[in-house]
């Protein structure tokens, strides 16, 4: 489904990407593991288009997208949850998923909404309330619904579990392995390594804008460099 290949980017002169290349199959959760800035968001990034690319490509079924603008590539099926969230913290959850579908047109919302908020009930529950009321664990929710309501093939999800206690985080990644159950593509970066491989397919673990290793999700866990480096043991 996507092929990036040779991969670089850079912030003013710093190359943040060194020729980065990475490939997600259709149907899979592909996990990107490493320290804080090792370029994964930039990847990320890179992909919905909104982090400039110097050399590379990157295709997605099959069609070369990287010099496509960011709308674009959401209207192609590629749909970005960020780092952070970034919710439109006034408004109600209602009005903050309806947005997510703003590149689509004769939308039937009720049709769009219902699964969304089968897979996040709580949502349904605060749907009228702000945004920013709700707590971290439920944005993180509302920031997955709102991508979804673009209704994406490739989902790149960007630190769910960032500042998350470890039951929402469980929550939050069953959800993405029920997403995946649909037919969903999910390109993930994680800093809770253990967790971002115990639900995916594969794995690449990134540093200092490189891919330094991949594979099967369970051969990177069981992996003596990668268990001493990113997961502790």
């Amino acid at each position: 489904m996507l092929s990036v290949e040779d991969l670089k980017s850079c912030y003013g002169r710093i190359e943040a990407l060194h020729g980065v290349s990475v490939e997600v199959r259709a149907g899979e959760i592909v996990s990107l593991i490493g320290a804080n800035g090792a370029g994964k968001t930039t990847l990320l990034r890179a992909i919905s288009g909104v982090q400039a690319v110097s050399a590379g490509r990157i295709v997605f079924e099959d069609r070369p997208i990287e010099a496509l603008a960011a709308h674009k590539r959401v209207a192609l099926g590629i749909a970005q949850v960020p780092e952070g969230r970034q919710l439109f913290e006034p408004i109600s959850v209602e009005d903050n998923l309806k947005l997510g579908a703003w590149t689509r047109r004769d939308v039937d919302f009720k049709a769009e909404l219902d699964p969304v908020y089968e897979l996040f009930p709580v949502l349904f529950q605060r749907r009228h309330a702000a945004a920013g009321t709700l707590s971290g664990g439920q944005q993180q929710m509302l920031a997955i619904g709102r991508a979804l309501m673009a209704g994406p093939r490739l989902l790149l999800l960007d630190e769910p579990s960032m500042g998350l206690a470890p039951i929402l985080v469980e929550q939050i990644l069953g959800a993405v392995q029920r997403l995946k159950q649909t037919g969903l593509t999910v390109l993930l970066v994680e800093q809770n390594a253990s967790a971002a491989l115990a639900i995916a397919d594969r794995g690449y673990v990134v540093e200092t804008g490189r891919v330094v290793a991949s594979g099967a999700a369970a051969e990177l866990l069981a992996d003596k460099r990668v268990r001493a480096a990113y997961l502790g043991v």
